[in-house]
């Protein structure tokens, strides 16, 4: 059975223990949000001794599924300050199930004033002093640990803005390459990361633990149908290979949801400079090191990343993701895909969220601190969080701190946690998500982009995003890239099979939707201790009184409906 290692900062001590019976069938975030409610207390202070940072595997880590190696990490969040679980690729996951855990929980604070490297290898587990990686990037601290631990290991780390504590900073996560480059950027848990005294945890997996599954046969014969059905979906066989996430500037712009200009409007006059075929030529144009496919975990075969190159076609940042080209890009004015890449190099060397960044910026350039367009006035906004000026801890602390300081009230936020790239009035459902998640807003908590519906109508948005929501539980719960589900979604009964495989269950998909119910319902429970009510699930006022000028149209679901998504659920 997998164990479970806790590191305790109050003591600097380790110990272990196996998963509980109740456990066996929680990963991802089903196992880090019921840690959270069952552990952490819900009024803590998020950067206290009180509060823990969880890493949570899927319970399809390790196997051959393709695209199941994402990780969950949890806790309570600086930013929104309730119950967070933020999602992430690289090869963390798949290190920590060979080691055989299934999660890793820090909790305590250090006495001193003392950053720690937390070295993980077969049952050997050590915390050294690391006094040489403070106030160091990710990318410097990635070097000196390979070079110290070796190239086969996974690493999870913080850059200088996670040491400060500030509430953009995620935990960075190096991928196939050895680049730090795939985040749990959302909602703060690199400051709490940073608080618990550790710079980085390094999982050193000599030998595979990882659990064999029980019906070698039927699992083999659902992962090969899995794989025909990818090679048979247009969006994972063609789409998302070529073009990637920047494929969705395209879409956003048809729906008329691409933030642009601070989400003032719904489309940007230079989308097709920074849309995917733009992208896909300039990366093919350049050649060298870029690649307009490139897989960020093991064995995922749709490998929709790229490796976006500088003009001599050394690499400047892998990957261009769509949510970043929309924050950092239409949302800001900038049509440059050289500006846009060189702001993402520098959230992955700070190790900061490029979505809470992009949304705050938007807010400081509303404010006039930089013009909208300014590509360079946004480069120096970025730098000056690392250097932590007080304009730089000022953005550093989110899109909502930004606006209240700064006297904007157009803040595109939910639970303190901003929106990523879909404005909601042109994606309804999305609006709902963002409005009713208990993560904030969050697309990946319930996308509804390409469900069957009239996404500028009110009617059978809630429904939509309910649906949505609990499709997202099962894939994070299952450590499984979204980007996957256009292929499961035509025989869902697959992801049943594999689960009863591994594990030697009976379950059935109402099983595996109750799970994903029973995740919503802690996270619920543990956001109302905390002290939420059902006015925290709300949009912000503009966009029911702003029209979003490309589709004339409002967040017009009324709050009643919003106040009964989960009524007897």
């Amino acid at each position: 059975m997998e164990r479970i290692i806790r590191i305790n900062m109050n003591n600097l001590q380790a110990s272990q223990e196996m998963v509980k019976e109740e456990h066996k069938m929680l990963g991802g975030r089903a196992l880090t949000s019921k840690l959270a409610l069952e552990e952490i207390p819900p009024e803590c202070e998020p950067l206290g001794k009180e509060n823990k940072l969880i890493f949570a595997v899927g319970l399809l880590a390790g196997t051959a599924v393709s695209s199941s190696g994402r990780l969950s990490v949890g806790g309570k969040s600086p930013l929104t300050g309730g119950i967070k679980e933020s999602n992430s690729g690289g090869i963390t996951s798949q290190k920590l199930c060979q080691l055989g855990v299934r999660a890793l929980i820090i909790e305590g604070k250090p006495k001193e004033n003392i950053l720690y490297i937390l070295h993980m290898s077969g049952e050997k587990i050590d915390l050294i002093e690391a006094k040489e990686l403070k106030g160091l990037g990710t990318y410097d601290t990635v070097e000196k640990l390979r070079a110290r631990f070796g190239k086969e290991v996974a690493i999870s780390l913080i850059g200088q803005p996670g040491e400060k504590k500030m509430a953009v900073a995620g935990i960075v996560n190096i991928d196939l390459d050895g680049a730090p480059a795939r985040l749990n950027a959302r909602g703060g848990l690199g400051a709490v990361f940073g608080s618990k005294g550790i710079k980085a945890v390094v999982i050193d997996a000599r030998e595979n633990k990882c659990q064999k599954p029980i019906d070698k046969y039927l699992f083999t014969k659902a992962n090969k149908r899995v794989l025909e059905l990818i090679k048979d979906t247009t969006m994972t066989s063609e789409i998302y290979p070529r073009y990637g996430t920047s494929a969705i500037v395209e879409l956003a712009s048809q729906l008329n949801c691409l933030p642009t200009l601070n989400f003032s409007h719904g489309q940007f006059e230079h989308a097709d400079k920074i849309n995917a075929d733009a992208l896909f030529q300039l990366i093919t144009k350049r050649g060298g090191k870029g690649k307009t496919t490139h897989g960020c975990m093991p064995g995922c075969v749709i490998r929709c990343s790229n490796i976006f190159p500088k003009e001599d076609g050394e690499v400047l940042v892998p990957s261009l993701e769509y949510e970043t080209i929309a924050l950092l890009g239409s949302n800001l004015g900038i049509a440059s895909f050289d500006t846009i890449a060189e702001i993402n190099r520098l959230c992955n060397d700070y190790g900061i969220d490029t979505i809470e960044v992009g949304a705050a910026i938007g807010v400081a350039m509303e404010a006039g601190i930089v013009s909208f367009g300014d590509g360079d006035g946004a480069i120096r906004l970025v730098k000056e969080i690392n250097s932590g000026s007080v304009i730089g801890r000022l953005i550093g602390s989110g899109s909502v701190i930004t606006g209240r300081v700064l006297g904007v009230q157009r803040v595109p936020a939910v639970k303190g946690q901003a929106m990523a790239g879909y404005d909601p009035r042109g994606l309804k459902g999305l609006g709902v998500t963002y409005a009713t998640s208990p993560m904030g807003a969050d697309h990946t908590a319930g996308q509804t982009s390409r469900a069957s519906v009239d996404h500028k109508s009110s009617k059978g948005q809630v429904e939509v995003s309910r649906n949505a929501q609990i499709n997202a539980v099962i894939y994070d719960s299952l450590g499984l890239c979204l980007m996957v589900g256009a292929a499961f979604s035509r025989e869902p009964q697959l992801l049943v099979d594999l689960i009863n495989a591994r594990f030697g269950n009976n379950w059935s998909m109402e099983s595996l939707q109750e799970m994903a119910k029973e995740v919503l319902r802690n996270e619920r429970d543990f956001n109302l201790l905390a002290g939420f009510t059902s006015n925290d699930d709300r949009l912000p006022h503009f966009f029911q009184n702003e029209l979003l000028p490309e589709a004339n149209t409002i967040f017009d679901v009324v709050n009643e409906e919003l106040g009964g998504i989960w009524r007897n659920f």
